[in-house]
């Protein structure tokens, strides 16, 4: 059980109320019978010896002798009471009681009233109820005649009553807990299952299930939320099927536009190679337009192919023709196809094998190169390097590196961070292009600032990944 949990806590505040309940009944009707046992004792006891006092008039004359003192303490006990009687400084009765006398109660006693007083004898406890005798006169009137009487019984059969009383509230107390216990695992079991079903189906919808549901049961607040979920899941389930459509027509319309212009860019790239054989005959203006119209035709071929390669990956058709290749002599190749080899410093130990797809890690490797080379500055580096079943390869160079608002958006499509680097005729497709072919190569290229400034485009593949 989780600590701090509903669970636990609906456990702990029936237990509380419970024990809190049960603690004030028990507590207040074991209070109370206390109270009214041992007042009716004590009443019971003061009654008795009221009684045998007014039985024992007329006392005789005063002062009384030592046969008045001991037939007075002989009518004051019995088998359950034991009696003294004082007469200034001479006593009848049982003389051990003197010790149960308390000062107080003398005094309260010599006031005229009838006193008690609860006593512990050597863990006994005793109840002492004392009174003063009075005279009658022959006019009728009352005198004090001096004598104090004093009894004493056991209270023990009342503190077994009390403790039985005690031990009975705490039975009370922990039966109550325990059914408190129960009602709270009955309750949360009730509560904590639509909760841990919304829960569940939260997560669910989080990880992409657009098709979660929670069951609603009753009208109370719980199933409130269940519907609110349920009508809200519904809700974004309507909403993220048409954006799928409408991601999924827009990128039909590029794949279905970038195929239709492959036909007419065709006879335009032809047109354009003849063109370009003649562009330098041709006088200024009509030469100048020449070579325009030849450059912007090469850059609507690549931005179509770009198009085309993008649009194969959406759809999840790109795959790998991977074969077992000289890492050091594809990215060679790749520069010397490009006329790159005098540009970049290159550290290519050779003997790093891969099963790789040999057409896509040059497409990698000519984005990474061909940008560092018009957005950076020279000299732009080349590193290869293997670790275990990972390959590097690293791509520097020494210009003002990537601003940070820029680094999170470097792959994006159509990306481009013309405020941080000079502008470019490029399509802002060739990084994506390059980490979607690291993807399905089962790597990751990444991109970071170089110590000594520029910007450091790490590429990380291993040795046999992605799938054939």
């Amino acid at each position: 059980m989780k600590l701090g949990g509903l669970r636990t806590r609906l456990l702990l505040a029936f237990s509380l109320l419970v024990v809190i309940t049960a603690a004030t009944v028990a507590g207040g009707g074991y209070v109370q019978s206390r109270t009214l046992i041992l007042q009716q004792a004590q009443d019971a006891t003061a009654r008795v010896l009221v009684d045998k006092a007014t039985a024992l008039f007329p006392l005789g004359p005063l002062p009384p002798g030592d046969g008045t003192l001991s037939r007075i303490s002989g009518e004051l006990s019995d088998r359950q009471l034991s009696s003294l009687v004082l007469f200034e400084d001479r006593a009848s009765g049982n003389q051990q009681m003197r010790s149960l006398i308390s000062p107080e109660l003398r005094e309260r006693v010599r006031a005229g009233n009838v006193a008690w007083q609860r006593v512990d004898a050597g863990g006994t406890p005793m109840l002492v109820v004392g009174t003063r005798f009075t005279v009658l006169l022959p006019g009728g009137q009352q005198r004090d005649s001096g004598i104090e009487a004093y009894i004493a019984r056991s209270m023990v059969p009342e503190a077994t009553s009390i403790d039985e009383l005690a031990t009975r509230a705490w039975l009370i107390g922990g039966v109550a807990l325990v059914f408190a216990i129960g009602l709270a695992l009955l309750a949360a079991r009730g509560v904590l299952r639509p909760v841990r079903e919304l829960g569940d189906a939260a997560r669910r919808l989080g990880e992409g299930d657009l098709r979660a549901r929670v069951g609603v049961r009753g009208s109370d607040e719980l199933a409130g939320v269940a519907r609110t979920f349920n009508e809200t899941a519904e809700s974004l389930e309507r909403h993220v099927g048409e954006l799928e459509r409408m991601e999924a027509d827009a990128r039909r319309f590029v794949a279905d536009v970038s195929h239709e212009l492959r036909t007419p860019l065709a006879a335009m790239t032809a047109v354009a190679d003849v063109l370009e054989q003649e562009a330098s005959s041709l006088p200024g203006d009509a030469g100048r337009a020449a070579k325009m119209s030849i450059e912007e035709t090469h850059n609507l071929t690549r931005l179509v192919n770009d198009l085309i390669e993008v649009s194969r990956f959406d759809a999840g058709a790109a795959a790998l023709a991977r074969e077992e290749v000289d890492v050091a002599e594809v990215i060679t190749a790749s520069l010397r196809i490009r006329g790159w080899t005098g540009e970049v410093e290159g550290d290519l130990p050779s003997g790093i094998f891969a099963e790789w797809d040999p057409r896509r890690v040059d497409v990698i490797v000519a984005n990474l190169v061909g940008n560092a080379l018009r957005h950076g500055e020279k000299p732009v580096s080349l590193r290869l390097s293997e670790a275990g079943e990972q390959i590097t390869v690293e791509v520097s160079d020494r210009g003002p590196g990537l601003a940070p608002e820029v680094l999170p958006h470097v792959f994006d499509r159509f990306y481009k961070a013309d405020s941080a680097r000079a502008r470019s005729g490029g399509s802002g497709l060739g990084l994506a292009i390059a980490w979607e072919n690291a993807r399905l190569h089962g790597g990751m290229l990444s991109a970071a600032n170089g110590t000594d400034g520029g910007a450091v485009f790490t590429l990380r593949l291993p040795r046999r990944g992605g799938t054939a």
